[in-house]
């Protein structure tokens, strides 16, 4: 899913309003109904490619005629590319990959900030990589995935310290490889989660709602996770 935004109308710490956004829009109608159904907290659905520079326009302009204000944002649709070797992919794929995970982050910003500056309190949250630490050479996966994780990272990196004076802040979370899994399925509440097991989906949530749940004097600017 790429991104996640949500709108909080009623000024508390809940949020009265999600946007979901993915490539399909079926794929993004599918989460936003399951939202709903889980929270009943209104989901809007949107077909946002992060490839497609006019594609991410219109999902902005699409919130923007929803909502007055978006109080977080969550980037969390840069593609995945497997395979050590540059000639594991095809050049369309590796284009994707950097489109997506470094142009496509930074013109979602871009073009929901005017949402974000109108929020008494914004919060912009990418799910980055250890693929963007320094020397980390755990992962299988293609080069060019490297490649779109270290620019969303110094992307990451410069706003937070560029859009601090206005109070809005950019957290960037640098999980490795994780345990992905269903909300709504019961393996969610009842995973492993000790010192002993990878981390997990959850685990990351979690870090991200401690986070945006912080007094406006903490800006928490990264997380990095120890590796099993």
């Amino acid at each position: 899913m790429c991104p996640l935004c949500r709108s909080n109308d009623s000024g508390d710490n809940r949020f009265s309003r999600v946007f979901v956004s993915a490539r399909s829009l079926a794929t993004a109608r599918k989460v936003a109904d399951e939202v709903a159904a889980d929270s009943g907290t209104p989901a809007d659905a949107f077909a946002c490619d992060l490839a497609d520079p006019a594609s991410i326009r219109a999902f902005a302009a699409g919130v923007a005629a929803r909502t007055d204000r978006v109080d977080v944002l969550v980037n969390n649709g840069a593609r995945h590319l497997a395979g050590p070797d540059l000639g594991d992919a095809d050049d369309d794929a590796i284009t994707d990959t950097l489109a997506s995970g470094a142009t496509g982050t930074l013109l979602t910003v871009k073009h929901l900030l005017p949402l974000l500056r109108a929020s008494a309190g914004a919060d912009v949250v990418n799910l980055v990589s250890s693929a963007a630490e320094p020397r980390d050479h755990r992962s299988q996966a293609h080069p060019a995935f490297y490649a779109a994780k270290a620019a969303q990272a110094g992307f990451a990196d410069i706003l937070s310290h560029r859009l601090r004076p206005e109070g809005i802040r950019v957290i960037s979370l640098y999980p490795p490889d994780f345990t992905d899994g269903d909300p709504l399925a019961p393996a969610w509440d009842q995973a492993s989660r000790t010192t002993s097991d990878p981390l997990t989906a959850r685990s990351v949530l979690d870090c991200v709602l401690f986070a945006i749940n912080q007094p406006r004097d903490c800006f928490i600017r990264s997380f990095h996770f120890e590796q099993l």
